[in-house]
């Protein structure tokens, strides 16, 4: 397990990270999402020991990752900004992680490259961007770490691609029991292959819930009755927004067991639709909740 105990850190007098305290629990796929600029980066360089933190404490497995390399066996990390050596073709990227990982699996690795489609002795400088990015996952994921950490995880993948990476990154984790841990800006990207997502915003985690629980105990109903009414006749649903036109209100609730709906049908509505959320827009209407602007994260 990954535990983040009231980390900080700051470049000059501006703060990045300010009193991060979460865990990230075995065998998942976290989501880390939040704008440019939140602090997601420098939250997976301080795991991985590149970045030292200025106060608090990161443990993996209930150790100190800085200096220990015995740990870091146990973990890859793949940076937004890609970097390889010049000349160097996929191959001779494999060989070195190959040096760098006791576990790294050379047989899986040109499996990879060739249901991808990349050409092992080509030079990497001359492969596209998405095609550099699907050079660095697979090198990552061949090393069969126990923790990976992927930044920006599908910047510059065409939809087809980056479908097939999903699929990979999910097989390597129910595989090896791996956990991993993916940053974006883009909701949507990590929408379907997440188990957690954190709302990284000003050094901390503004938001957090299991994918599943969060998608299951909000709707968004339609209703309308036959005499006028207002929020004030829903007292005791718990409600997150409240939008009426006309006749037809449009109400955002938690209905974690169903009470919430059967409490409507008893009030005998002319309209009841209960309609399931799309991710973005469970985290919309607990941002406005909490009294914030969705478009100020993402």
């Amino acid at each position: 397990m990954i535990k983040i105990d009231k980390l900080s850190k700051k470049f000059d007098k501006d703060y990045v990270l300010k009193d991060l305290t979460f865990n990230i629990r075995d065998n998942s796929i976290y989501g880390l999402v939040g704008a440019n600029g939140a602090g997601k980066s420098t939250l997976l360089r301080i795991i991985m020991g590149i970045f030292e933190a200025d106060s608090g404490n990161i443990t993996v497995d209930d150790e100190i990752v800085n200096e220990n390399s015995k740990l870091k066996q146990k973990m890859v990390f793949v940076p937004d900004d890609l970097y390889f050596y010049p000349g160097y073709t996929l191959m001779d990227m494999g060989k070195y992680y190959q040096s760098l990982y006791e576990k790294f699996d050379m047989n899986y690795f040109k499996e990879l490259a060739g249901l991808l489609n990349l050409d092992l002795h080509r030079k990497i400088n001359n492969f596209s961007k998405g095609m550099k990015r699907q050079c660095a996952l697979i090198c990552a994921i061949s090393t069969n770490a126990d923790y990976m950490f992927f930044d920006e995880t599908f910047d510059g993948l065409d939809p087809v691609i980056r479908n097939t990476m999903k699929k990979i990154i999910i097989k390597q984790m129910n595989k090896k029991k791996t956990t991993v841990v993916m940053t974006s800006h883009n909701l949507r990207e990590l929408e379907d292959i997440c188990d957690n997502l954190g709302l990284l915003y000003q050094g901390g985690i503004l938001f957090e819930s299991e994918i599943d629980t969060i998608k299951t105990n909000m709707y968004k109903v339609q209703i309308s009755l036959k005499n006028d009414f207002d929020r004030d006749d829903f007292k005791d649903i718990d409600i997150l927004s409240f939008k009426k036109q006309g006749s037809v209100a449009t109400i955002i609730v938690k209905d974690e067991d169903g009470s919430s709906k059967k409490k409507l049908e008893k009030m005998k509505p002319v309209i009841l639709d209960y309609l399931n959320l799309t991710l973005e827009e469970v985290f919309i209407y607990e941002m406005e909740a909490l009294g914030y602007e969705f478009n100020k994260f993402i």
